[in-house]
């Protein structure tokens, strides 16, 4: 998977979901989640605006915490 492009806005993200999902999440995972969520992005949309992305990773990163709650 490609890096994301060295933006703020893009750093900024990351570290807004690493914390709201700390505790939840390692920051690798964050980081994993905002690079797949900006390739789909990209992929299916041609760009990948901050808050598209945002969205997009939050939900991954929502049904990821989901699933390892469910497994216990």
């Amino acid at each position: 998977m490609s890096e994301l492009p060295a933006d703020e806005r893009y750093e900024q993200l990351e570290a807004l979901l690493r914390d709201e999902f700390a505790g939840v999440h390692p920051a690798a995972t964050v980081t994993r989640c905002v690079q797949a969520a900006h390739h789909g992005a990209v992929e299916v949309t041609g760009s990948a605006p901050p808050a598209l992305v945002e969205r997009i990773a939050r939900k991954h990163l929502r049904v990821l915490a989901t699933a390892a709650a469910e497994r216990g």
